[in-house]
Parts: structure tokens; sequence; C-alpha cells
């Protein structure tokens, strides 16, 4: 996946703004981590959030969508595909779905279930053996 750039710029009722910039290789765990510190620094509103969503790739996405609205329990593609244009009101065709979806499932981040016409989806959960950097 090719070097991404997010910007993320809050101002915060006291006036006080707050700018930064994420250049690199993104991933939902690092956007994250960065929006956690700048609500921890002095909170971020709703709007703030979405622009920087907004500014994501359509895998990263999709990606979050999964993450946040599909936490739990067996889904297709066809319901990510009207989540995602819920949630950003732009298109995604339903063949792009399925092909990011598979991508999330040959790298260990879904699992995959079904037969080509019935396949579901499924978060895969992390262990905390495989969360910990080193295992005993």
């Amino acid at each position: 996946m090719p070097a991404r750039r997010v910007k993320i710029e809050v101002t915060a009722d006291d006036g006080n703004k707050l700018s930064v910039i994420f250049e690199g290789k993104i991933n939902r765990n690092k956007l994250l981590q960065v929006l956690d510190f700048v609500e921890l620094l002095g909170g971020m509103p709703e709007v703030a959030e979405e622009k920087a969503l907004l500014s994501l790739s359509k895998f990263d996405k999709l990606h979050n969508i999964v993450n946040s609205k599909f936490p739990i329990g067996w889904f297709t593609s066809q319901e990510i595909m009207i989540s995602y244009e819920d949630t950003f009101n732009e298109p995604i065709g339903l063949s792009t779905v399925s092909t990011y979806l598979s991508r999330l499932a040959r790298r260990g981040f879904l699992i995959r279930s079904g037969s080509f016409v019935e396949r579901r989806y499924k978060l895969r959960r992390v262990t905390q053996q495989e969360k910990s950097p080193i295992n005993p």
C-alpha cells in the first residue's frame, strides 16, 4: 500500500489551534492513536473526525466501517456496501467491496465463509497472546 498523508486540524473552544500531520503507512490503529492523542490535548469535535475519515482511501474507509459497525457477527459484502454509502455518502461498487473484503481476509483481519454466492465475513478476534509483542 503506498504511503498516505492525513492532516487533522482542530480549533478548541478557547481558540487554541492544533494541527497534526501523519505521513507514511497509515492503518486504522495508527490513525486511532493519533485521534486519541488529539482528543487528549483538547478534545476533538466530531466534524474534525469526519474530515479525517473522509481523507482516507476507499480501502481504509471500508476497513473502518467493518471495525466500527460490524465488530461481532457475520456480514455480507452487500451489507458493507450499504453501510459505506450511508456513512460516507459516496457510491462504491459491490465488486470493489468484495475485492477489499477478500484482501482483508487474506491479511488475517477477517474470517471468510461460504461459497462464492453465499460469501460471509466476520471480524477475526485477536487473542491476548497475539497482541503481546513478546510471547513467553
